[in-house]
């Protein structure tokens, strides 16, 4: 029986975890449950899964007579020795501080929180290390490579090619972008995700962030590690190794597979979550270079994750409430860009920081973004 603390419950990544628990349950039990701004949805959960420990970011919830559940601090939960593997399924720097709980407790971290990795990549695979826990990747493209490297020298990597479907704008003429609405930056044409992550998508800003959490979690620097544009969704990402041979993992996008892997590692589930893959059905599969132009904050984010430091951090926060002014209505869908590069323009970077300048960093660029975007208005 794998004990499972399920962190953002009530998001895409979380509720999809949960259906895999469900439909599995000899071999899961949910010992907590931690959820954002959804309290009627966090309600159901915790009536169904009954966890001993929840978390609401929201207002407080009520909690039936009949159910045990006790409130803990998010750090509490990751580290509660009741508690095998932690699935961080939040956004933002909200998952930072329980995955290291989880890593100093020895714990498995089943990680889909991008900004974590990318805010403090060093301080999470050192905390790894020292302590024995293990961060397993949630991201389909993470997974993948992930998967390719099992029984590999990690010696003989020569290059990461992460793909990318180039989001929900990727057929729009360029001239139109300025004039793009929340709705029509939501509609990925095939990944169901939360609103950050799909509009990160359109910019390709998640693929930047990707290339920074690639070379913490495999130790490869950023200039072996590589985006290729692939519309299908269908090859989540590609490893080639000192010989040239290159290996790919497939499958259809459905997170559920990477999401089961992170639970069961280094066991593979004995049934599938997903529909089979038939590339018959599939027929063709199409992969072309990015375009830097079309794309502003893919280069961004890599350099940022090139400079090292704080900065790195800076363009996750910016980025994070430039998105968020995007989906309000008060800027346009390319002023993200500009947004974020100012900020990092600004940024007097710290080269080395420990965990309390990563955060100074972070509150920095949202203030920062904040006052722009009011002085734009």
């Amino acid at each position: 029986m794998i004990r499972v603390a399920v962190l953002g419950s009530t998001g895409s990544i979380g509720r999809q975890t949960l259906d895999i628990i469900s439909s599995l349950p000899e071999q899961f039990r949910v010992i907590a449950l931690a959820g954002g701004s959804n309290a009627d949805l966090f309600r159901q959960q915790v009536e169904r899964f009954q966890p001993a420990l929840v978390n609401l970011a929201s207002a407080g919830i009520e909690i039936g007579r009949d159910q045990r559940a006790e409130w803990a601090p998010l750090e509490d939960i990751a580290a509660h020795p009741d508690v095998d593997v932690v699935l961080v399924g939040t956004t933002g720097k909200v998952g930072l501080a329980p995955s290291l709980a989880a890593l100093r407790a020895g714990k498995a971290v089943a990680l889909a929180n991008k900004e974590a990795l990318v805010m403090a990549g060093a301080i999470l695979t050192d905390t790894a290390r020292r302590h024995g826990g293990q961060l397993r990747p949630v991201d389909s493209e993470h997974s993948a490579i992930w998967q390719c490297l099992w029984g590999e020298d990690p010696k003989s990597i020569r290059r990461l090619i992460l793909t990318a479907s180039g989001g929900a704008l990727r057929d729009l003429p360029e001239d139109k972008l300025a004039d793009v609405t929340p709705a029509q930056a939501l509609h990925h044409p095939t990944w169901n995700m939360g609103a950050k992550i799909t509009v990160d998508c359109a910019t390709l800003f998640n693929k930047g962030l990707e290339t920074i959490e690639a070379r913490w979690l495999f130790d490869v620097p950023l200039g072996r590690i590589e985006v290729v544009q692939h519309r299908e969704s269908i090859v989540h990402s590609l490893v080639e190794f000192s010989d040239g041979s290159v290996k790919a993992q497939l499958g259809l996008p459905d997170m559920r597979l990477p999401i089961l892997l992170a639970l069961t590692y280094p066991q593979r589930a004995a049934e599938p979550q997903t529909a089979p893959l038939n590339l018959a059905e599939v027929g063709k599969l199409h992969f072309s270079q990015i375009d830097a132009e079309r794309y502003p904050l893919l280069g961004l984010a890599m350099e940022a994750g090139r400079r090292g430091g704080t900065n790195p951090a800076v363009v996750a926060a910016a980025d994070e409430i430039a998105v968020q002014e995007f989906l309000a209505g008060r800027i346009r869908f390319t002023d993200i860009a500009p947004l974020v590069d100012s900020v990092l323009s600004k940024h007097g970077a710290v080269s080395d920081p420990d965990l309390e300048e990563i955060l100074a960093a972070d509150e920095w660029a949202r203030r920062e973004t904040e006052e722009m975007v009011t002085a734009r208005a």
